[in-house]
């Protein structure tokens, strides 16, 4: 009776899996008094990686300009490992595409935060994101219904 195992959700482990920092300006933007215009991207990835275990990664570029220079650019992916057995297709897409980003999110929030203060500027601390809505748009697009 497959049918009745109790499902099973379990962080096996969260880790930075890549992060890269660029001054390409520096020194000379540094001494610049302008305030920096700033961009943040974020993604969310999923993939198996083995049978019931999936990688889940959320990905955030911040990239600071004044006038059309770049002062820094900052690209991380931080990452999770779960194991998820015993769930309905429709329970998978939400543990996916919410739960699990919500879990690794926090951390990629302190290591954004941690590199940006160590190249010696104020901590960029990324929003709160609401993965709910970001999984519903990501949803919607796929079944092509235009997202306001």
């Amino acid at each position: 009776m497959a049918d009745q195992q109790e499902p099973v959700f379990q962080i096996q482990r969260v880790y930075l899996k890549e992060a890269s920092l660029e001054q390409p300006n520096s020194p000379a933007i540094l001494l610049q008094g302008e305030q920096p215009s700033v961009d943040i991207q974020l993604g969310v990835e999923a993939q198996p990686v083995g049978e019931g275990v999936y990688e889940v990664s959320v990905t955030a570029t911040v990239h600071t300009q004044i006038a059309d220079k770049t002062v820094f650019l900052v690209e991380a992916r931080q990452a999770g490992i779960f194991e998820i057995r015993n769930l309905s297709e429709e329970q998978m897409g939400p543990i996916v595409g919410v739960v699990c980003p919500q879990i690794v999110f926090p951390y990629l929030r302190g290591n954004v935060a941690d590199i940006v203060q160590r190249a010696g500027f104020p901590p960029v601390h990324l929003q709160e994101i609401n993965f709910q809505s970001m999984y519903e748009q990501q949803q919607q697009q796929a079944q092509g219904i235009k997202v306001q």
